[in-house]
Protein backbone atom coordinates (compact mmCIF):
# COMPACT_ATOMS: atom_id res chain seq x y z
CA UNK A 1 0.00 0.00 0.00
CA UNK A 2 1.38 3.47 -0.94
CA UNK A 3 2.18 6.28 1.68
CA UNK A 4 -1.55 8.40 2.83
CA UNK A 5 -1.88 12.03 2.46
CA UNK A 6 -3.08 13.37 5.83
CA UNK A 7 -5.27 16.90 5.71
CA UNK A 8 -4.29 18.64 9.11
CA UNK A 9 -5.81 22.01 10.09
CA UNK A 10 -4.65 22.06 14.05
CA UNK A 11 -2.07 20.86 16.84
CA UNK A 12 -0.76 18.17 14.69
CA UNK A 13 0.90 20.73 12.27
CA UNK A 14 4.50 22.16 11.58
CA UNK A 15 5.98 23.26 15.12
CA UNK A 16 2.83 22.69 16.78
CA UNK A 17 2.03 20.75 20.21
CA UNK A 18 1.53 17.75 18.57
CA UNK A 19 3.79 17.68 15.58
CA UNK A 20 6.17 15.55 17.03
CA UNK A 21 3.20 12.33 16.86
CA UNK A 22 3.21 13.36 13.19
CA UNK A 23 6.99 13.01 13.08
CA UNK A 24 7.14 10.15 15.34
CA UNK A 25 5.01 7.77 13.15
CA UNK A 26 6.93 8.79 10.14
CA UNK A 27 4.68 11.46 8.69
CA UNK A 28 6.70 13.73 6.29
CA UNK A 29 5.50 17.56 5.06
CA UNK A 30 4.28 18.14 1.90
CA UNK A 31 2.57 21.05 1.47
CA UNK A 32 0.22 23.50 3.09
CA UNK A 33 -2.97 23.58 1.21
CA UNK A 34 -6.45 25.03 2.09
CA UNK A 35 -10.21 23.63 2.13
CA UNK A 36 -12.89 24.35 -0.23
CA UNK A 37 -15.10 27.33 0.79
CA UNK A 38 -17.64 24.65 3.02
CA UNK A 39 -16.24 24.35 6.28
CA UNK A 40 -16.55 25.82 9.55
CA UNK A 41 -13.72 25.85 12.74
CA UNK A 42 -14.37 26.12 16.31
CA UNK A 43 -11.77 26.21 19.45
CA UNK A 44 -12.39 23.24 21.76
CA UNK A 45 -11.70 24.94 25.02
CA UNK A 46 -8.78 26.63 23.48
CA UNK A 47 -7.41 23.37 23.27
CA UNK A 48 -7.66 22.39 19.58
CA UNK A 49 -9.81 23.17 16.52
CA UNK A 50 -12.38 21.48 15.34
CA UNK A 51 -13.90 21.72 11.93
CA UNK A 52 -16.87 20.58 10.08
CA UNK A 53 -17.90 20.34 6.64
CA UNK A 54 -21.74 22.09 5.72
CA UNK A 55 -23.79 23.33 3.01
CA UNK A 56 -23.62 26.88 3.30
CA UNK A 57 -22.13 29.42 5.73
CA UNK A 58 -18.23 27.87 5.35
CA UNK A 59 -15.32 29.30 4.22
CA UNK A 60 -11.72 28.07 3.45
CA UNK A 61 -9.94 26.98 6.52
CA UNK A 62 -6.35 26.69 6.16
CA UNK A 63 -4.15 23.40 6.37
CA UNK A 64 -1.22 20.85 5.80
CA UNK A 65 -1.32 17.90 3.94
CA UNK A 66 1.20 15.35 5.43
CA UNK A 67 2.25 11.63 3.79
CA UNK A 68 2.03 9.13 6.60
CA UNK A 69 3.81 5.47 6.02
CA UNK A 70 -0.23 2.77 6.14
CA UNK A 71 1.17 1.29 9.02
CA UNK A 72 1.62 4.08 11.04
CA UNK A 73 -1.50 5.65 10.32
CA UNK A 74 -3.66 4.12 13.11
CA UNK A 75 -1.19 5.24 15.54
CA UNK A 76 -1.20 8.19 15.05
CA UNK A 77 -5.46 8.20 15.02
CA UNK A 78 -5.10 6.80 18.55
CA UNK A 79 -3.26 9.73 20.07
CA UNK A 80 -5.91 11.96 18.61
CA UNK A 81 -8.56 13.48 21.09
CA UNK A 82 -11.80 11.77 21.61
CA UNK A 83 -14.69 13.80 19.09
CA UNK A 84 -11.70 13.76 15.89
CA UNK A 85 -12.48 11.82 13.08
CA UNK A 86 -11.04 11.14 9.93
CA UNK A 87 -13.04 11.64 6.89
CA UNK A 88 -12.93 13.06 3.35
CA UNK A 89 -11.32 16.76 3.05
CA UNK A 90 -12.44 18.56 -0.35
CA UNK A 91 -9.55 21.06 -0.90
CA UNK A 92 -9.36 24.17 -2.42
CA UNK A 93 -8.92 22.66 -5.75
CA UNK A 94 -11.37 20.06 -6.02
CA UNK A 95 -9.46 17.25 -5.21
CA UNK A 96 -10.01 15.19 -1.73
CA UNK A 97 -7.78 13.87 0.98
CA UNK A 98 -8.23 12.51 3.76
CA UNK A 99 -8.47 14.81 6.83
CA UNK A 100 -9.10 15.25 10.40
CA UNK A 101 -12.64 16.24 11.40
CA UNK A 102 -14.87 16.91 14.27
CA UNK A 103 -17.80 14.74 15.07
CA UNK A 104 -20.77 17.54 15.71
CA UNK A 105 -21.33 16.63 19.13
CA UNK A 106 -17.62 18.21 19.95
CA UNK A 107 -18.61 21.80 19.27
CA UNK A 108 -21.39 21.70 20.51
CA UNK A 109 -21.05 24.87 22.89
CA UNK A 110 -17.59 26.13 21.87
CA UNK A 111 -16.28 29.37 20.16
CA UNK A 112 -16.73 29.31 16.33
CA UNK A 113 -13.39 30.71 14.92
CA UNK A 114 -14.52 30.49 10.97
CA UNK A 115 -13.66 33.86 10.33
CA UNK A 116 -9.73 34.09 10.95
CA UNK A 117 -9.38 31.22 8.54
CA UNK A 118 -7.06 28.78 10.36
CA UNK A 119 -6.04 27.62 13.89
CA UNK A 120 -2.78 29.33 13.20
CA UNK A 121 -4.22 33.03 13.14
CA UNK A 122 -6.56 32.18 16.06
CA UNK A 123 -3.64 30.92 18.06
CA UNK A 124 -1.24 33.49 17.00
CA UNK A 125 1.31 30.34 16.24
CA UNK A 126 3.36 31.27 12.67
CA UNK A 127 3.83 29.47 10.42
CA UNK A 128 7.34 27.34 10.85
CA UNK A 129 8.07 24.73 8.03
Amino acid sequence: MTAILLAVNGTLMSGLELNPNMTNVGGIFVREDSTDAHYRLWSINDRHPGMIRVQTGGAHVALEIWQLPPDSFAQLLSSEPAGLSIGKVTLQDGSEVLGVLAEPWLVEGQKEITETGSWRRYTGHHHTV
